[in-house]
């Protein structure tokens, strides 16, 4: 008959503690450089494709249904008496003019497109010749970030700060395109378009100091805008991580200009 024998497996030999050498930790020393998140470029014509329709929506309803540029077409008429009937003139035909609006509007889309688009441009110049870690910062998700760092129970001041600043970073690039929009603007309605009549033809020098003066100006508003939104996004950020510092990011945003006319104005100082 045969008999089966179980032969034992082989003993491994003891594990020994290995002194650390360069050449055992050159491996991790090469993997720090992707322990960072990794950057999410969005497309360059982003703001113009019809592949997010959310965001074009968002954009063109916003310019469309600017109120600033259709107020001039509400009109107050108060109530006549009966007495003072006879005293009024005969009511007279008005034309309401519907196509400056809406040229305006169409600037504006032009505006708020450009300014995506500069932003996309500005994006790629950050990861190509900003570190890593540096264009993480400026192209990171803040109301992500604010999630994350709203578990880590840290207290107010401090998670008011940091959010702040998470949201100085990541609205600077936003900024900074529509600043760059508003000077090239600036610098074609004083340069390159024609006079529309004769009240308008201004010497060279005359353009140069007002130029400047809008370049002034526009430096201060959206410097403003982008402190205010900061400030805004770390207090929203208190009472909701994600919506109220978006919440809180956009009213400092608007709010921002605002208040720094409201302290020129008061301190009789030109803006």
């Amino acid at each position: 008959m045969l008999s089966l024998q179980l032969v034992p497996p082989p003993r491994r030999p003891p594990r020994t503690s290995l002194p650390p050498s360069p050449s055992l930790l050159e491996p991790f020393s090469v993997m720090e450089e992707f322990l960072l998140p990794i950057v999410m470029l969005v497309p360059l014509l982003h703001g113009m494709k019809i592949t997010s329709p959310i965001l074009v929506v968002q954009l063109k309803m916003r310019s469309l249904l600017h109120l600033s540029f259709y107020l001039p077409l509400i009109e107050v008429h108060p109530p006549v008496e009966d007495g003072d009937d006879l005293l009024q003139d005969e009511p007279k035909d008005s034309h309401v003019d519907l196509l400056t609006p809406f040229h305006n509007s169409l600037k504006q889309i032009v505006r708020e497109t450009s300014a995506v688009t500069i932003r996309r441009v500005l994006e790629r110049l950050a990861v190509h010749y900003c570190s890593q870690r540096m264009a993480w910062k400026l192209l990171k998700d803040v109301s992500k970030s604010a999630k994350r760092k709203a578990k880590r129970g840290m207290p107010a001041y401090l998670f008011l700060f940091n959010i702040s600043r998470t949201t100085f970073r990541g609205h600077a690039l936003g900024v900074i395109a529509s600043w760059i929009v508003q000077i090239i603007m600036t610098f074609y309605r004083y340069f390159i378009r024609k006079p529309d009549n004769d009240g308008e033809n201004l010497n060279r020098a005359e353009k140069n100091r007002l130029f400047w003066r809008e370049i002034y100006s526009s430096t201060i508003k959206f410097t403003s805008s982008l402190i205010f939104a900061s400030i805004g996004g770390g207090i929203g950020a208190l009472f909701h991580p994600s919506i109220g510092q978006w919440i809180g990011s956009a009213l400092g945003d608007l709010a921002g200009p605002f208040i720094v006319i409201f302290v020129f104005e008061k301190l009789h100082l030109q803006i």
